[in-house]
C-alpha cells in the first residue's frame, strides 16, 4: 500500500465558470508543482477535454482520472470518475442525450473551450454546460454506474448545488460509499449531524482557477503492485465504490 496525494475535482476551460487558463497542460503542470499524484478532470456535464488531459498528465508523471461533474434534475452536483478514458467518453456521449440544451452566452457565463494535447482550441461547446439535465438523482447514478463509474455527491458542505442543501440529507438509497467536502473544517460537524461515519471522506478543491488546485495534503492509500497507471485507476475506483478488498 502506498500513499497517493489527490485532487479529484478539477475544472478545465471547458467549464464555463472556469478560467481560460485552466488548460489541460496548465492543470497538469500546477498539480505536479503542488506535489499531487492523482488528479481527475471533472468538467460540468462533459468529458470532452479528458483525452487532452490524459496526454498532459503523462508528461508530468501524474495518474489522470477521467470524470464529469453532472447536474441532476434536482440541480444537485454529482461527481463521476471512470476507470478508463474509454468508459468516460462513452458515458459522455450517452449523457449528452439527457442534457437540456440552451445556447451559451459566453459574455455572461464564460467560454467553453475544447482543447487538444497542445492546448490548442479544437472546438467551442455552443450549449451551456451549467444547467440541469433531465436525469433524476437515481437515474443519473444508475447510468454512470453502468459505465463502471465511482459516483459521489460533490461538495456536500456547500449550499449551491450540494445534496444536503437540496435534499436535506445524503439519501441512503443512493448507496454512496464516499462523499466529498470542499472544506475539511466541516467534516467533523457534518459527519455527526448527517450520519456519515460509514462513508469514505474526500476533500477536493473544485478548482476553477489554477491557484485553487490542492497541494499535497489529502491522500488515499492504494495497493499499487505491480505498478501501472491503469492499476492505480482501477484500485482508486474500487476504493471509492467500496469494492476494494484488504490484501491478505
Amino acid at each position: 500500500m502506498n500513499k497517493y496525494y489527490y485532487d479529484l475535482h478539477l475544472h478545465s476551460c471547458l467549464s464555463p465558470c472556469a478560467d481560460n487558463d485552466m488548460t489541460p497542460n496548465s492543470i497538469a503542470g500546477m498539480a505536479s508543482l503542488n506535489g499531487l499524484n492523482i488528479v481527475a478532470l471533472t468538467d460540468h456535464n462533459s468529458t470532452d477535454n479528458c483525452p487532452a488531459f490524459f496526454e498532459a498528465c503523462k508528461k508530468y508523471g501524474l495518474v489522470a482520472i477521467a470524470g464529469m461533474e453532472l447536474t441532476t434534475a434536482e440541480d444537485v452536483h454529482v461527481v463521476c470518475l471512470f476507470e478508463s478514458l474509454e468508459d468516460a467518453m462513452a458515458f459522455g456521449r450517452e449523457y449528452k442525450k439527457h442534457r437540456i440544451l440552451y445556447k451559451n452566452k459566453s459574455e455572461i457565463f464564460g467560454d467553453q473551450l475544447v482543447m487538444n494535447a497542445n492546448d490548442e482550441v479544437t472546438a467551442i461547446e455552443e450549449n451551456l454546460l451549467l444547467n440541469a439535465s433531465d436525469l433524476s438523482m437515481e437515474d443519473a447514478i444508475s447510468l454512470a454506474r453502468e459505465y463502471k463509474a465511482a459516483v459521489f455527491p460533490a461538495h456536500i458542505d456547500r449550499e449551491e448545488n450540494g445534496i444536503i442543501s437540496a435534499l436535506g440529507c445524503v439519501p441512503p438509497d443512493c448507496n454512496f460509499t464516499c462523499v466529498e467536502f470542499n472544506k475539511s473544517s466541516n467534516i467533523e460537524s457534518y459527519t455527526k449531524l448527517y450520519g456519515l461515519e460509514d462513508k469514505l471522506i474526500l476533500t477536493d478543491s473544485d478548482a476553477h482557477y489554477l491557484w485553487d488546485i490542492n497541494e499535497a495534503e489529502n491522500f488515499i492509500m492504494l495497493d499499487d503492485e505491480p505498478y501501472s497507471s491503469a492499476l492505480i485507476r482501477k484500485r482508486l475506483i474500487e476504493k471509492l465504490s467500496g469494492k476494494d478488498t484488504p490484501k491478505k
